[in-house]
């Protein structure tokens, strides 16, 4: 079934083969970080962990990622800017011909200095976190005061830089309330990305926290209708069912044909761009399926949110890890899922977080819980 290119593209030109290489690459460099966010995934510690691997183990982990057909990287943490040969790893990156970003937290740390740096080194985008209109919801949620100010700051030296600017926010109960005003402010900021995250149960994240399945569906009715007007791109995390609401509302619409869900499709075309008119990632990614998280110590993961480890990179070349373990492996096959992921016809597209499905059940290829959508075959076994 898959006729792998050299370069992973595979038996059609321009996509990506996903069973051979990634479309992105999250790398923790470090986990240290100054912040206590309510939701850490990392549980973030406050210096760095003396095992996280070292200058020359970045390099040819960067030559790795690299030769995998040279996917999007991203730095991340704990707070990457806690990390000191940073820049450096980033400008060989660059220099590579990489599309490289990150991610640091809004500390002080993160100096005009170090964004004039970012900038010359060539970083293609920058990313903060705001998760809050006003320093109270922001503040609480990230655990630390003043840190909503801050974050506002350095956002605006950037915009004088010219940097482009990413600004991610976890939606959870604390903030559902407030996505008007947050839309508002993503404007007023200047981002060419608001880059949503759906709070997934895991690190410091928990349950009671996350939106129910109907809140779910609502945010994802009510970000489609604002992707249509808004000067920003929106792009969602841990919340692949948002692709299944875009593509109804499209068929709704008349803009997509209802039967170009068919698996061959998905095979053969470009559906993130039927899906959402963005020549962004080819086809749905999702953990481990397109998606690859290296942590501080090489541990190789499907996502941060999903902390089960594929190998290390200290032991094992990435590509083989991310080709041949079985964990991704499961993960690349969307026709194993369980439950109603398994049977429903958006499951190529869609998926449901893997992430989320495993913080919840216990069971990376069960059936994603914050889902209201009926898939076709159970309506018709009910009929």
């Amino acid at each position: 079934m898959h006729g792998h290119g050299k370069n992973g593209k595979g038996m059609y030109p321009g996509l990506i083969d996903f069973n051979v290489n990634p479309y992105i690459v999250i790398w923790e460099v470090t986990r240290a970080c100054q912040l206590k966010c309510v939701h850490c995934r990392a549980d973030a510690q406050t210096t760095a962990d003396p095992r996280e691997l070292n200058h020359e183990e970045g390099l040819s982990l960067i030559d790795e990622i690299y030769e995998m057909n040279n996917p999007m990287l991203v730095f991340t943490g704990g707070d990457c800017m806690m990390r000191e040969d940073l820049f450096e790893l980033a400008d060989y990156a660059v220099k590579k011909g990489m599309r490289v970003s990150m991610t640091p937290s809004a500390t002080a740390n993160v100096t005009k200095e170090r964004m004039a740096r970012a900038k010359e080194v060539g970083l293609s985008r920058w990313a903060f976190s705001l998760d809050g209109p006003t320093p109270e919801i922001h503040d609480h949620f990230r655990g630390t005061p003043g840190s909503f100010d801050l974050t506002i700051e350095k956002v605006k030296y950037l915009n004088e830089l010219g940097m482009p600017l990413q600004l991610n926010t976890v939606i959870s109960r604390y903030n559902y309330d407030h996505l008007e005003e947050m839309a508002e402010l993503m404007k007023e900021l200047k981002v060419v990305m608001w880059y949503i995250f759906l709070l997934v149960p895991t690190g410091r994240g928990q349950m009671d926290d996350c939106l129910t399945p109907a809140q779910h569906e609502k945010v994802f009715r009510w970000l489609y209708e604002l992707s249509k007007t808004s000067p920003y791109d929106i792009k969602t995390t841990a919340a692949q069912h948002y692709r299944r609401v875009v593509f109804q509302q499209k068929a709704r619409e008349k803009v997509v044909d209802k039967t170009e869900i068919r698996y061959e499709d998905t095979l053969t075309k470009d559906m993130a761009s039927v899906i959402d008119g963005l020549k962004r990632a080819p086809k749905g990614v999702n953990d481990g399926n397109g998606f690859v998280f290296v942590s501080h110590t090489g541990d190789v993961m499907p996502s941060g949110l999903l902390p089960l480890v594929g190998g290390n990179v200290r032991e094992q070349p990435l590509a083989d890890i991310y080709r041949e373990s079985q964990i991704f492996k499961d993960l690349r096959s969307p026709e194993k899922y369980k439950g109603k992921c398994g049977v429903c016809e958006f499951r190529y597209v869609c998926g449901g977080s893997r992430s989320r499905t495993y913080a919840v059940t216990g069971d990376y290829m069960g059936s994603e819980p914050f889902c209201v959508y009926i898939p076709e075959a159970m309506r018709k076994q009910t009929v």
